[in-house]
């Protein structure tokens, strides 16, 4: 075979499930990175392997204020010449609010290249108007705005009425995704216990709270938290803070090829080959 061939898998291999294509057609079933610090080589390679597949890239917590200027701008102009949305951790936001210099810090990130925000409060006390307000700011410059809903305290717990009616609120006021606390590690907080493993009365009772998915994004670090969730909810489920190193596998589940969702995969009608 030569080698110019190679690329040329079959459909039905490329993409077990059927629905990847119509999924990503239809803005579902995002995926969204968390950047702790790869340089500019790696963050290179990553893109150029994964980038197919990754929705956003956030730089994680507040390490985008130590980058190099000119490092920070390399890696939001390769990102948005793969259409993939950049944007800061929530908590410099929080640490702008915090510090008084909210004006001047969306003032950077949209001068540096950044095209999404995160609106959290996942450190600090935000009251309903201001993150309202602070939404509608971002909207309005053009940044696309996912907040987050959550603390990061270990051992905080997801008040499902209390998700619905800040999921609402947010989205009235421009925000495109609604994202669930787990934090970088995905142990002890929101919606995972003390081992990582799902909580399945916390999940139930917020699926009873929602008719729908298709604006919430679940922060799910681990490769089991991404595969209950994907059973849960199939692969048009959104799933963020995911490893660099994890996107491509992440793929590879909501297509149905990997062990842990090969259920996806469709069984076909015919064969090319007979055993």
């Amino acid at each position: 075979m030569r080698i110019a061939e190679l690329d040329n898998w079959h459909q039905l291999l490329k993409d077990p499930s059927c629905k990847r294509g119509s999924d990503r057609s239809q803005g579902l079933g995002k995926t969204m990175v968390i950047d702790k610090g790869m340089g500019i080589h790696s963050f290179t390679d990553f893109v150029q392997v994964a980038g197919p597949y990754v929705d956003i890239i956030k730089i994680g917590f507040g390490t985008a204020v130590l980058y190099r200027p000119e490092v920070l701008r390399k890696k939001l102009e390769l990102a948005a010449s793969s259409g993939i949305i950049t944007m800061p951790g929530g908590t410099l936001l929080e640490a702008a609010v915090q510090q008084g210099t909210v004006h001047s810090f969306l003032e950077t990130i949209s001068a540096l290249g950044f095209t999404g925000i995160e609106v959290s409060d996942g450190t600090i006390e935000m009251d309903r108007m201001k993150r309202t307000k602070l939404i509608k700011d971002c909207v309005r410059r053009g940044l696309t705005v996912t907040t987050e809903y959550g603390k990061k305290a270990a051992g905080s717990l997801i008040d499902p009425e209390e998700l619905a009616f800040t999921a609402q609120c947010d989205w009235e006021a421009g925000a495109e995704l609604v994202t669930i606390e787990a934090r970088e590690s995905g142990v002890n907080v929101g919606l995972f216990d003390e081992k990582g493993q799902c909580r399945e009365d916390v999940l139930d009772e917020v699926i009873g709270k929602f008719g729908k998915f298709d604006m919430l994004m679940w922060e799910a670090p681990m490769k089991s938290q991404q595969a209950d969730l994907l059973l849960q909810f199939g692969p048009s489920v959104h799933l963020g803070n995911i490893a660099p190193a994890d996107a491509l596998g992440l793929e590879a589940m909501r297509r149905g090829l990997r062990s842990d969702t090969f259920q996806f995969g469709q069984r076909a009608e015919y064969t090319d080959y007979m055993i």
